[in-house]
């Protein structure tokens, strides 16, 4: 249930930040509740992450329900892009933590040049139904690419990565069906890959798909696991702000911050398979939110 709110409110105020504030200090883990007060109430970068640190293993891959569907102790490639993009949003990618990373992915990567969106090793322990894999996976986008695009970002210079962009430039290259996720993790490669050139004419083609193959839905009422446009556009700074008018994006900004729960946090879309996601997913899915709508100005910060 959304927060009552007045027609024409368009950011969250400082009575709503209060709001999110107890619910994550009610709900949420300590990494997401570190992670709203560095971002929100001026808290250190520090504790973040030394948070973060339990959930890297030895071999420098992450898992440890960092993705909280993904409950096996063991690395996996989604917990690992999950911890990369927390650096990112931390500012903090120049860390250890990194080094691990690169060493955990050479050891998962196939032949291919991808990493795959899950390894076999995930069949030991719980997880989500949706996290399946036979064998032998081949690399895909998703994580792929979103770990490249990071990378780049941050100016990492590793043989891994000329590998992995090759791979990720030929699986663009080939997309003719997708679907929401993998547009999701390729967008950072578009975003940040070097050659612009050709990563902006490779949006042009990936909006054409996405909205051909009704990957995006416009009306922010849409029940279901559905994808809206700041979804894909999270940060104005994105190719993928593109694609829509200020209108359409006021207009999922405005439900965003009505999407408030009576409760002071924000919730998710998508199945919740065993009770302990739906409080993991829902301090992350706060914390995401406050960032979207900190991003394009709608956060009254304190």
């Amino acid at each position: 249930m959304r927060r009552p709110y007045a027609p024409g409110v368009r950011v969250v105020d400082l009575a709503a930040l209060d709001a999110a504030e107890h619910f994550m200090l009610l709900n949420a883990r300590l990494i997401d509740r570190l992670r709203f007060a560095h971002l929100f109430r001026a808290g250190p970068v520090d504790p973040v992450l030394t948070a973060l640190r339990p959930y890297q293993n030895d071999d420098g891959g992450f898992g440890n329900a960092l993705e909280p569907d993904t409950r096996t102790p063991l690395s996996q490639a989604l917990p690992t892009m999950m911890a990369l993009e927390l650096l990112d949003e931390l500012d903090r990618f120049d860390s250890a933590f990194v080094n691990g990373v690169l060493r955990y992915l050479a050891t998962v990567t196939t032949t291919d040049g991808g990493v795959p969106f899950v390894l076999p090793s995930i069949r030991a322990h719980p997880r989500a139904p949706w996290l399946e894999t036979n064998d032998d996976p081949s690399g895909s986008l998703l994580p792929t690419a979103h770990i490249v695009g990071l990378l780049h970002k941050h100016g990492v210079r590793h043989p891994w990565l000329d590998r992995a962009t090759e791979f990720c430039w030929a699986r663009t290259d080939a997309i003719e069906q997708t679907h929401a996720y993998e547009v999701r993790a390729l967008l950072p490669f578009l975003d940040r890959v070097p050659d612009r050139a050709r990563a902006e004419h490779a949006a042009v083609r990936i909006r054409t798909l996405v909205f051909d193959q009704q990957l995006v839905v416009l009306d922010p009422d849409a029940p279901g696991e559905v994808h809206s446009p700041l979804d894909f556009a999270p940060r104005p700074d994105t190719l993928a702000r593109g694609w829509f008018t200020d209108d359409v994006l006021d207009l999922h900004l405005d439900a965003l911050v009505a999407d408030q729960q009576l409760d002071g946090g924000w919730t998710f879309n998508w199945e919740m398979w065993t009770p302990i996601t739906g409080f993991e997913w829902r301090g992350e899915v706060t914390v995401r939110a406050l960032v979207r709508l900190a991003a394009y100005g709608r956060v009254a910060r304190t």
